[in-house]
């Protein structure tokens, strides 16, 4: 399992644990990029999965690649600022949203049985709201670097795949805020709809994000004391999950709006921190399109959607798992015995990846 950090100074040791993230094993890249030359297909014509397997090698650290274990993690989280009437649902809805995933009644269950991939939730203290961001802490930086823990403690052992998302009512508001923290700019722009909310809820998530960062106003400097001060569990647990990941050489798909406010927090403290990462959709919530240019990131679907609980990242993870079942399954010229690409002189062309 991943080291997890002590209590005795909480975000250093974060800190400490980002600077030991590994590389990419480049010679496990060039080793499938070497086999796709010989498989039984134009070179190139798989287009984007033809990267996808090199990148899936890169990140775990042998080749061929794997995906025999994937699995989405949702982590649910009940936020205070809820309470300024930020989004279209109470609060209550929370608990019973846990219940819809236990019974499998939710679009993350119907997803991930589609395509094979395993399923946890995390219940982060969901009847404890977290402080409400426009007059204080959302967690202290001990609670928060605890939640992080918990995140990298739920990396399950084996899992060669994971896709992180998120479930919380008034969870937009509070990535807004974070968005707006780290990037500046009108707080109005970073602010969507979230579950729906009409014009006066829409001011008021924008007017919630205005007090939160004057309330905050001079402890914004550092990304972590952002995530503790502005974010909820679900932002922390994911940002552990997702450095767990990295130092256990898992790569990750990241979700949408919410789940990259995550991801964006460790890019913050080292650019380097997001390189395992894939975005596994483009949301139309929010300005996440901006978010994710920011950070470097190619969505691999653009479907519309602003659900969360993981939804787009399950569905990326799926093609994700094409990708590598195609890498590792289809024959080579010489197994099918099909003629491989000739150029004038009869021999065989050169392939570029």
């Amino acid at each position: 399992m991943a080291e997890t950090p002590t209590d005795a100074a909480p975000f250093d040791d974060i800190r400490r644990l980002i600077a030991t993230m590994p590389g990419p094993d480049e010679a496990a890249a060039a080793e499938v990029s070497a086999r796709d030359s010989l498989l039984t297909k134009p070179a190139g014509s798989l287009g984007r999965l033809e990267f996808l397997a090199a990148w899936m090698a890169a990140w775990q650290g042998k080749a061929p690649p794997s995906l025999d274990r994937p699995l989405v993690c949702v982590f649910a989280g009940s936020h205070g600022v809820a309470a300024q009437g930020v989004s279209a649902y109470p609060s209550a809805v929370n608990r019973q949203m846990l219940d819809n995933f236990a019974a499998g009644g939710a679009a993350i269950n119907q997803i991930c049985a589609a395509y094979g991939l395993g399923f946890k939730v995390f219940d982060l203290a969901i009847d404890m709201p977290t402080g409400d961001i426009t007059t204080g802490p959302a967690m202290t930086e001990k609670a928060c670097v605890a939640t992080m823990a918990f995140g990298m403690e739920a990396v399950a052992a084996g899992t060669d795949g994971l896709a992180v998302g998120e479930m919380g009512i008034g969870n937009t508001t509070v990535a807004a805020a974070i968005y707006a923290a780290l990037y500046g700019g009108e707080p109005a722009s970073w602010v969507g709809r979230g579950t729906g909310v009409d014009e006066a809820g829409f001011a008021r998530k924008v007017a919630a994000v205005e007090a939160a960062l004057a309330h905050h106003q001079g402890h914004l400097d550092d990304p972590l004391a952002v995530m503790a001060r502005l974010g909820g569990r679900e932002i922390a647990a994911m940002a552990g999950a997702i450095l767990a990941a990295r130092l256990q050489r898992v790569p990750v798909v990241i979700d949408g709006y919410v789940s990259t406010a995550a991801a964006a927090l460790l890019h913050a403290v080292d650019p380097r921190a997001l390189d395992h990462c894939l975005a596994g959709h483009v949301s139309a919530e929010g300005d996440h399109a901006a978010v994710l240019e920011r950070l470097g990131l190619r969505p691999l679907l653009d479907l519309g959607l602003r659900l969360g609980e993981g939804s787009g990242a399950a569905l990326a993870l799926g093609i994700v798992k094409a990708a590598v079942a195609c890498h590792r399954e289809m024959a080579t010229f010489a197994q099918a015995g099909v003629s491989g690409p000739v150029g004038s002189s009869g021999s065989p062309l050169p392939r570029h990846h």
